[in-house]
């Protein structure tokens, strides 16, 4: 077994024997754990009560965090004409047709989210054995599959979060920076619950909601009190 550093021991230390935790008090211990080279981000992991094998019980949404994730987002857009000169002045990192489509077929992915007008979901999905295992295919249900470009990208760029459950019924996702302030983490942990929560299927039985935790990129996690993430 591997030694532990000074720091991770250190950090590990701090955890012990912490765990159900108010969101704010556990945003206060990772943020003074976090001691990382880089601006760390805040993780948080949701176990639902969920078995996505089934359609009944599949889990995904989009949410828009009250203050951003702290990442810059590159995003792509498949539109042409009008709507391709509209993606481009919203900020869209690539747009094109069969020429980015040609570029994604080779390899090339330089994008974290993909967005599509309904006229190129023909071409797009094309792309699916390359976008989908990377959580990239446009999809209506998330917005990214829309006549409204512009606002699609604006919402990209400006914080959105898309989520969707694991084979384990396990949701992971990355909600901002331990430089943001206390309150901003927290404004944002308590915003990407109560999304996965609306987002609750109509097959899911008994507990829907059975734990929720929360790391920094290199440190230990902490479990939440479930009724101080959810306000309820």
């Amino acid at each position: 077994m591997a030694k532990l550093g000074k720091r991770t021991k250190a950090a590990r230390e701090a955890f012990v024997g912490k765990e159900n935790l108010s969101v704010e008090d556990a945003v206060a211990l990772i943020k003074s754990a976090a001691s990382a080279k880089f601006d760390e981000t805040l993780e948080i992991a949701m176990n639902l009560g969920v078995d996505p094998r089934h359609a009944d019980q599949m889990v995904r949404g989009v949410v828009s965090l009250p203050n951003g994730t702290g990442k810059t987002v590159r995003v792509a857009v498949f539109a042409r004409g009008p709507k391709a000169e509209e993606a481009k002045a919203a900020g869209a990192d690539i747009v094109g047709a069969e020429d980015l489509m040609e570029i994604v077929q080779g390899g090339k992915i330089e994008f974290d989210r993909c967005i599509a007008t309904p006229d190129m979901m023909p071409i797009v999905g094309r792309l699916g054995k390359v976008l989908g295992p990377r959580n990239l295919m446009p999809n209506p249900k998330v917005g990214t599959v829309t006549m409204d470009v512009k606002a699609a990208v604006e919402a990209a760029k400006g914080g959105e979060v898309q989520f969707k459950v694991e084979k384990a019924g396990v949701i992971h996702g990355g909600i901002g920076k331990v430089s943001f302030s206390d309150e901003a983490l927290a404004q944002n942990v308590r915003a990407f619950v109560e999304a996965v929560s609306k987002a609750k299927p109509t097959g899911a039985k008994g507990t829907y909601l059975k734990k929720v935790s929360l790391s920094s990129t290199m440190g230990p996690g902490v479990s939440l009190d479930l009724t101080s993430a959810t306000g309820n």
